[in-house]
């Protein structure tokens, strides 16, 4: 069976992000991670593979070995239906924190409440208030 998941390419910062990203979702588990060794291409103990899972999406991620001259970008975010005031405060808090806001938390013509955020590893977020 064919299986498609997000792939984030992170440079450094792969294991400090899934643990931001386990924090805030109570429904969050690192599923497995592979870690570069003595000799490999990749810096001894760097994310080489690792698989996470937040509220029943599992996303795939690695902390590059090469330097590239691009990062994230809004173009492709993580799209969360939030179910209550209270989450959408909070996690719109929590991801914007060091990072930007792209879209500021507020009332639209499409959304009661939405906001779109980058984080502080340049991941972007768009939470909409179901």
């Amino acid at each position: 069976m064919t299986t498609i998941h997000p792939f984030l390419m992170f440079q450094g910062q792969a294991d400090e992000a899934m643990e931001f990203y386990m924090s805030l979702f109570g429904d969050a588990q690192i599923l497995e991670v592979e870690r570069f060794g003595e000799g490999e291409v990749g810096a001894k103990g760097s994310v080489k593979k690792a698989r996470f899972e937040i509220e029943g999406q599992t996303i795939l991620c690695v902390d590059s070995p090469v330097q590239h001259g691009f990062t994230f970008t809004p173009s492709f975010s993580l799209y969360v239906e939030c179910d209550s005031e209270e989450q959408i405060d909070f996690l719109s808090s929590e991801l914007a924190e060091d990072g930007a806001i792209l879209m500021p938390l507020e009332s639209y013509s499409f959304s009661r409440k939405f906001t779109w955020v980058n984080d502080r590893f340049g991941v972007s977020w768009q939470l909409n208030l179901a």
